[in-house]
C-alpha cells in the first residue's frame, strides 16, 4: 500500500475570486466549482496523475493570522521569463511580501489573500516540472518529515540534509515536495495543507492504520461530517488522506 500527493487544499474567505487569481497564474482551469468549493487542475489534466498536483480551494471564516508553513513554488525558464511572471502576477492581484528572506535571487509574493509563494530564478532542476517547481513545506526536522513522508507515500526520495529534503514522484514528473528548516514553529491551524490518496484497490482504513504505526497522529478534527481522514505529520501538520482512486 501508498499514497501519493494528489493535491493542495487551501483555506480563502472567498473560493471563486482565489480560484480565479491561480487558474490564471498557473495557465490552469477551474476542473469544478461547487458552494463553497473551487477545484483547480491543467487544461486537459485526468486526474489523478503525477503530471501535476492540483489546487482545492475550499471556503473558510479562519483569517490568515500567521505565515503560512505550507506554500508553492513556481518555475521560470530564463530571467525575462521570471520578471514577465512577476508582473504578470501582480496585475493580477499578487502583493510583494518580506518574510525574511533577505537580498535573493527569486521573488516573494502573496496571493489576494495573503497566501505566500515564491517565483524562482530559473533552475535548471525545475526544468519540466510545469508552472509549479514545488511545494514547500517549513519544518524543524528535514530528515524526520523525509523519513515519515518518504515512506508515507511513493515518492522518491532524491535529497536529505539537516537542512533541506526534496521528494518527487516515482515517475519522475510533476512539482517536487520539499521540507526546508526553519527556525518557526507551528502555532495555528494549517490553512495550506496536502491531500494524499491511496490507490484504487487499497483499504482506506488499512492505510489510515498503516500511517499512524509511520507517525502519523490524530490532530483531534470532527469527522461526522466528512467522507475523509484527517491525521498530521510527526511535525503537527493537518493533511488530508483521501478515498482510493
Amino acid at each position: 500500500m501508498a499514497t501519493r500527493l494528489v493535491q493542495i487544499n487551501m483555506k480563502a474567505r472567498d473560493d471563486s475570486a482565489l480560484g480565479r487569481f491561480w487558474a490564471e497564474a498557473l495557465g490552469w482551469g477551474v476542473d469544478s466549482e461547487g458552494p463553497g468549493v473551487t477545484n483547480l487542475e491543467p487544461v486537459g489534466f485526468v486526474y489523478p496523475d503525477p503530471g501535476a498536483v492540483c489546487i482545492d480551494i475550499v471556503a473558510g471564516p479562519e483569517p490568515k493570522t500567521v505565515k503560512n508553513r505550507v506554500h508553492l513554488d513556481l518555475a521560470t525558464t530564463s530571467p525575462a521569463h521570471q520578471a514577465e511572471l512577476v508582473a504578470r502576477l501582480k496585475g493580477l492581484g499578487a502583493t510583494p511580501v518580506d518574510v525574511g528572506q533577505g537580498d535573493v535571487p527569486w521573488t516573494v509574493l502573496a496571493d489576494p489573500e495573503g497566501n505566500e509563494f515564491c517565483v524562482l530564478e530559473p533552475r535548471a532542476v525545475y526544468r519540466n516540472t510545469g508552472p509549479i517547481a514545488a511545494v514547500v513545506v517549513d519544518c524543524a526536522d528535514p530528515r524526520e518529515m523525509a523519513r515519515f513522508w518518504g515512506e508515507a507515500m511513493d515518492w522518491s526520495v532524491h535529497e536529505v540534509t539537516d537542512d533541506h529534503a526534496t521528494l518527487r514522484s516515482a515517475e519522475g514528473v510533476g512539482p517536487y515536495l520539499e521540507f526546508l528548516r526553519t527556525p518557526d514553529t507551528k502555532s495555528v491551524w494549517n490553512r495550506v495543507h496536502l491531500d494524499v490518496r491511496p490507490y484504487p484497490g487499497d483499504d482506506l482504513a488499512a492505510e489510515e492504520a498503516r500511517l499512524r504505526a509511520l507517525g502519523a497522529t490524530d490532530p483531534g478534527i470532527d469527522r461526522s461530517a466528512i467522507r475523509w481522514i484527517v491525521l498530521a505529520d510527526p511535525e503537527g501538520n493537518a493533511f488530508c488522506l483521501l478515498s482510493p482512486l
